[in-house]
């Protein structure tokens, strides 16, 4: 029955040619289900390859009802996707975070869809500090971006009901390579640096805590929770990581550094450049849902960036093109997008 469902099952994607995005809907779509995309497409001049998904170009502020007609899931990514972005301008990653995103989720409902998987961040835990912390920990977010994705959950879990069912899923920081690269998540930064310079200078200690997961092991997660049944992932909390993937940001330096012969490795001694720091207990979703259990771990994946940056001839200069604040800062600069970032 599951089967036959899942081939049977049309998926509009929001933030469908992302980093996630892009790596989400080849995977869905090899697994039998009908995928639509969506995205405003600020990076489409930017891939790392082509193998971006082509979405329909919107703008998730201006959809309406109909743009979710006949659709059986939604899987919500679309947002401006770190804390560096956020804090460009608090009040538009509200506006896009938070309210559009509950918007997306109540047109949905509005629409007749029954489910609808949020992709939300451990970032929500904040300054938790050292303590291993689960889905039921208070959120303690300290930037825009993450207190944006608890908003959101508060908001969408009002609106469940025996007709809408919303799922949230907090994804630990994503590594890997993916057709619409980022190089402004911890690893693939670190890995960046690494292999372009033969260096790597943190701005910190490095002693906050940071949880990792491979890209492809979010695409494998959703889907997975799309597959489940309804009444074991209604209006839940899951975090999507591994356990024995927290790291301190020193180790994951470390590790790039054993990954990439004759790295240098300098650590300042600044204790309180970011407040964030969360270790995450990652045991209810491989619990309650069988088979979205990570199979990737951070060495493979570095390994697997290195190839890849290598095969690129990935250099410094070319650095802002994979950085979201730098791409949508040049794109402001030369007229093409708005400060509320429209399209011109």
């Amino acid at each position: 029955m599951v089967i036959v469902w899942a081939i049977k099952m049309r998926v509009l994607v929001t933030g469908a040619s992302g980093y996630i995005g892009s790596v989400l809907v080849p995977f869905l779509e090899q697994a039998g289900y009908e995928v639509q995309g969506l995205d405003l497409g600020l990076y489409s001049e930017s891939p790392f390859s082509d193998g971006v998904p082509v979405p329909d170009q919107r703008d998730i502020r201006d959809l309406t009802v109909g743009d979710f007609d006949g659709f059986d899931a939604v899987i919500s990514l679309a947002a401006l996707s770190n804390e560096p972005l956020g804090n460009l301008d608090p009040e538009i990653t509200y506006q896009i975070n938070h309210r559009a995103n509950v918007d997306t989720g109540r047109l949905a409902k509005l629409a007749g869809v029954e489910r609808f998987l949020f992709a939300s961040s451990c970032s929500l835990y904040g300054a938790a500090g050292a303590k291993l912390v689960d889905e039921s920990a208070p959120f303690a977010s300290v930037t825009p971006y993450g207190r944006s994705k608890a908003l959101v959950e508060d908001d969408l879990r009002s609106m469940a009901d025996d007709v809408f069912s919303p799922t949230y899923l907090r994804n630990a920081t994503v590594y890997g390579v993916s057709p619409a690269l980022r190089l402004d998540c911890v690893v693939n930064n670190l890995t960046a640096w690494a292999v372009a310079t033969g260096r790597i200078a943190l701005i910190s200690d490095g002693t906050p805590w940071r949880p990792q997961i491979h890209v492809e092991d979010v695409a494998n997660a959703f889907a997975a929770v799309l597959r489940a049944p309804r009444e074991t992932v209604h209006n839940e909390a899951f975090n999507v990581g591994r356990n024995d993937e927290n790291y301190q940001v020193r180790e994951i330096a470390e590790l790039v550094r054993d990954e990439v012969p004759n790295t240098e490795l300098e650590m300042a001694a600044i204790t309180d450049y970011d407040t964030r720091s969360y270790r995450v207990d990652f045991s209810k979703l491989p619990d309650v849902v069988p088979g979205s259990e990570p199979t990737r771990d951070i060495s493979e994946g570095i390994r697997d960036l290195v190839k890849a940056f290598e095969e690129a001839d990935l250099t410094e200069a070319g650095f802002d093109r994979y950085t979201r604040l730098a791409e949508i800062s040049r794109l402001i600069e030369l007229g093409d997008l708005s400060r509320e970032l429209r399209w011109l």
